[in-house]
């Protein structure tokens, strides 16, 4: 009987050594990072961080055959400590293993602190690949036992060069003789992603009826229209929503938010990644408008922790249609920015003598702390003094928006600095 197992064409042009492997020349090319560490036969642990569809699986497959070690792998979305603990058992019974798992950012801390013993007495080399910041998302016993690299979006040239290799390679596809006329469609709808853009090209060159071999835009158009999913919460997709979802807050229509956080949530999203992306736009898009919607980000953020889907839900939601529903203003985001940019431009420059910190008798007689004046010993509780480096005094970095609670602030600022700042 034939086999009729099928292999997705991502899976079957998978990389089995560094020089098969498209993208992320700065940790495979030649002399860098992973070369070295295979050629030296020293593996490590790593946390691979990067967009989906960049190579993270791909990798820790090939180090561990190229170090001729025992894989195992993990996803972190269907996992837990037994099943952590029974690898590593399996490992200590081998001498030594390799462990990739796959969104180590899902782990909560008990199933990530299940890994540290294992890591730290080199019975398992750990492998963690992760969406999402690792600093936020991995325990620091584990972030420090563990190099992060960083994976970059793969460039149109990468892309290109994967759909060549696999017309040219598979032995499925050689035998149709395609020709891509029309790159545009097919690079934008793969978001970067490898293996999006290799299912995407399976799924077209299926499509092609007899005597059809020419890819064009159009037709990458209608096969995308007629049979992709409505949403991947790896790939575009999981971009293009939760802009929608953010715009759509920072453009105050709660309905057009809810509609979109549904969207997210029918979709499988983590409802972290949800709740992180409010704290941001609480600040960057409201700020001092109403500061309460910081808190109640914050709050959103520690109670979809606690909760878990699917009472989360309704906890994303509040806070969604909240947001939507306050005024807004990005005074702060702005005002970092222009600080930021200021510093970039003139440096370090020292600290005016009056608000230098003097602990010790020198820094006295230096004259540090010498005329400064303490504000509540003054009518208001203020009293003009400078506070900012002589080469850049007088600078506005921070100009509150047009709001009721901004402009008081802009009242009680232009109150206090009369002559020196316009407000």
């Amino acid at each position: 009987m034939a086999n009729t197992t099928y292999i997705p064409l991502a899976e079957r042009l998978r990389p089995k050594s560094l020089h098969e492997f498209i993208g992320q020349e700065h940790l495979v090319g030649d002399g860098k990072v992973l070369q070295q560490m295979i050629q030296n036969k020293n593996a490590h642990s790593i946390i691979f961080w990067g967009p989906p569809g960049v190579g993270k699986t791909t990798l820790a497959q090939i180090i561990a055959r190229s170090l001729d070690l025992p894989f195992f792998t993990l996803s972190a979305i269907d996992s837990g400590v037994k099943e952590v603990r029974a690898v590593i058992e399996q490992a200590r019974k081998s001498g030594h293993a390799l462990l990739f798992i796959d969104e180590i950012h899902r782990f909560n801390k008990a199933q990530q602190d299940s890994l540290l013993g294992a890591v730290e007495k080199g019975i398992i080399t750990l492998i963690g690949a992760t969406t999402e910041n690792p600093s936020f998302e991995v325990i620091s016993a584990l972030l420090s036992r563990c190099q992060v690299y960083v994976l970059k979006p793969l460039t149109e040239d990468h892309l290109v060069q994967l759909v060549r290799n696999a017309l040219e390679n598979d032995e499925v596809l050689s035998q149709q003789n395609i020709v891509v006329k029309e790159w545009e469609a097919l690079l934008q709808l793969s978001g970067g992603d490898a293996r999006k853009l290799l299912n995407l090209l399976e799924l077209i060159a299926s499509s092609l009826k007899e005597n059809e071999n020419e890819i064009t835009n159009d037709l990458v158009q209608d096969v995308v229209q007629n049979k992709m999913a409505l949403y991947d919460k790896s790939g575009e997709q999981h971009y293009d929503i939760i802009s929608a979802f953010i715009k759509s807050m920072r453009g105050s229509d709660p309905n057009a938010a809810v509609y979109w956080l549904a969207r997210m949530i029918e979709g499988g999203e983590d409802p972290k990644f949800i709740a992180r992306r409010m704290v941001i736009l609480a600040s960057e898009d409201i700020g001092n408008a109403n500061p309460n919607a910081l808190l109640l980000a914050t709050t959103t953020f520690q109670a979809v922790e606690m909760i878990g889907f699917p009472e989360s839900r309704i906890i994303l939601s509040q806070c969604a249609t909240y947001l939507a529903s306050s005024p807004k203003s990005n005074a702060a985001y702005m005002a970092i920015n222009n600080a930021q940019s200021l510093v970039r431009k003139t440096g370090d420059l020292p600290v005016p003598l009056p608000i230098r910190n003097a602990p010790t008798g020198l820094m006295k007689n230096l004259e540090y702390g010498k005329n400064y004046k303490y504000a509540h010993d003054y009518p208001g509780n203020f009293i003009e003094q400078e506070f900012l480096p002589e080469k850049v005094q007088g600078t506005k970095l921070y100009d509150p928006g047009n709001n009721a609670t901004e402009q008081r602030l802009r009242d009680y600022l232009r109150n206090c600095w009369k002559e020196k700042y316009d407000y």
